[in-house]
């Protein structure tokens, strides 16, 4: 049992970490193609704007068309299906008030603030393969067990360099270089996670300071996700809205 639950607790820290890992929305509006492979190599295509705190995805789900809208500043997310002018809505209760806009990332905000059974503690400040870093600790708690965890987060790009976990798990993150991606310039950077009896595994990133998120990202295996066709530019407000005349549906509940 103590095992299963160390595992659960490892999965909530890893996840809570990848969250970390992605940025919120950046201030930077901008539309681009947002690929992903398996690797079996086969591709989707999803068309992706970024907003003023809002985004849009549209793609294509078992032959249909589906649209996601998430809106940081109301604290709303919306699923559209504009084949059926219908679509499902998900927020705060009614009346309730608008939470404030997120916080532009830093490596001072506490990365575990919103997370329910994770707190974080800032500690000091270290470098990591010589870029300057917040260090802090974190507790997972989960039915009556605990798995501490140490994080390192990078001081100008408030991304994760390296994280340390009490269960052997490891993460460190090292910028390799720099290098030109559709005529921008973008950040390789290297993740390697290791596991104790496991071979280690590793991610390659592409990070563009502007946007402040990777652009390209190569999985084991052969896996691969990147922004294609990206343009700087305002988005226009009607993209991150309902249309006029469509029928709301109610979010399935867990387990229907």
């Amino acid at each position: 049992m103590r095992t299963q639950t160390q595992a659960v607790l490892g999965i909530a820290l890893a996840s809570a970490l990848a969250a970390t890992a992605h940025a919120e929305i950046s201030g930077v509006q901008f539309s681009a193609d947002m690929i992903s492979q398996g690797p079996d190599g086969q591709a989707e295509t999803v068309k992706m704007f970024v907003g003023d705190g809002r985004m849009r995805k549209e793609m294509t789900q078992q032959g249909q068309e589906v649209v996601q809208i998430i809106d940081q500043n109301r604290g709303m997310m919306w699923v559209i299906f504009p084949e059926r002018q219908t679509y499902m809505e998900q927020g705060g209760p009614p009346g309730e008030d608008a939470p404030a806009p997120a916080p532009t990332p830093t490596a001072e905000n506490d990365p575990c603030a919103g997370m329910a059974g994770l707190t974080c503690r800032r500690v000091g400040e270290e470098a990591v393969g010589g870029r300057a870093a917040v260090k802090w600790e974190m507790v997972m708690t989960h039915e009556g067990q605990s798995m501490n965890g140490t994080l390192w987060i990078d001081a100008e790009r408030a991304i994760p360099l390296k994280h340390e976990m009490s269960n052997g798990e490891k993460m460190e993150l090292v910028m390799v270089g720099t290098e030109t991606m559709e005529g921008r310039q973008v950040e390789k950077w290297e993740m390697t996670t290791t596991a104790p009896d496991q071979p280690p595994t590793r991610v390659l990133q592409w990070y563009d300071p502007e946007l402040k998120l990777s652009v390209r990202e190569e999985f084991p295996g052969g896996g691969m996700r990147e922004l294609k066709s990206i343009r700087i530019g305002d988005q226009p407000d009607h993209l991150f809205a309902v249309p006029a005349g469509y029928t709301r549906m109610e979010m399935p509940q867990p387990g229907q």
